[in-house]
């Protein structure tokens, strides 16, 4: 009798008297696809439409996350159902399902004072913190006599991002704490 084993699958196979018989288990977390429930891990590259990279953990510690828990999970999720480890995708996400359309009542006036004197120039980048301490990021459009048009549309709101992800590994899991970089992390902003 002679037995093989794969580093994959558990595959056993017994040779008995000129007879073959082949029993396969799938039992590796390696071989988990994305579902409900599932702890993900995985690398990802977010470009925009002029093909600049905006984000990327490749080479980096992975993306964490439990797959459809009620923490906050990476925008692109439903995009990775059925994948499995060392599978890849690349995909788009919508303005709309991403961080919305360009908010024009997102563009408004303050007065000078409220801005520092050295961010008083078009196309400055300014960080604030909302009343929950989420941060908060304009930019100065327009500097006029007494006041500076800021836009606080989030900075990849009215884009389309284009994502490139690798899934590491797939395993079950409890929802745990994660950390996500800005462009993967959450659901859209609500407008």
């Amino acid at each position: 009798m002679r037995t093989s084993l794969s580093p994959k699958r558990s595959i056993l196979t017994l040779i008995v008297s000129g007879l073959c018989l082949t029993a396969a288990t799938i039992a590796n977390a390696e071989e988990f696809e994305v579902a409900q429930g599932r702890k993900v891990f995985l690398e990802y590259t977010v470009m925009l439409e002029d093909k600049s990279i905006f984000d990327s953990n490749v080479g980096k510690e992975p993306m964490v996350y439990v797959h459809g828990s009620d923490e906050k999970v990476p925008l692109f999720a439903k995009h990775l159902v059925g994948l499995k480890a060392d599978e890849t995708k690349k995909f788009e996400v919508s303005p709309e399902e991403a961080y919305g359309a360009l908010n024009p009542e997102k563009v408004i006036e303050v007065p000078k004072e409220n801005i520092p004197e050295e961010r008083w120039k078009t196309g400055a980048k300014l960080k604030g913190q909302g009343p929950k301490g989420q941060p908060l990021y304009a930019q100065v459009v327009e500097v006029k006599d007494k006041t500076i048009v800021i836009d606080t549309n989030h900075p990849l709101a009215g884009k389309k991002l284009f994502f490139d992800v690798k899934i590491l590994k797939v395993e079950t899991g409890e929802p745990q704490k994660t950390q996500l970089p800005d462009a993967a992390a959450g659901t859209k902003s609500k407008k």
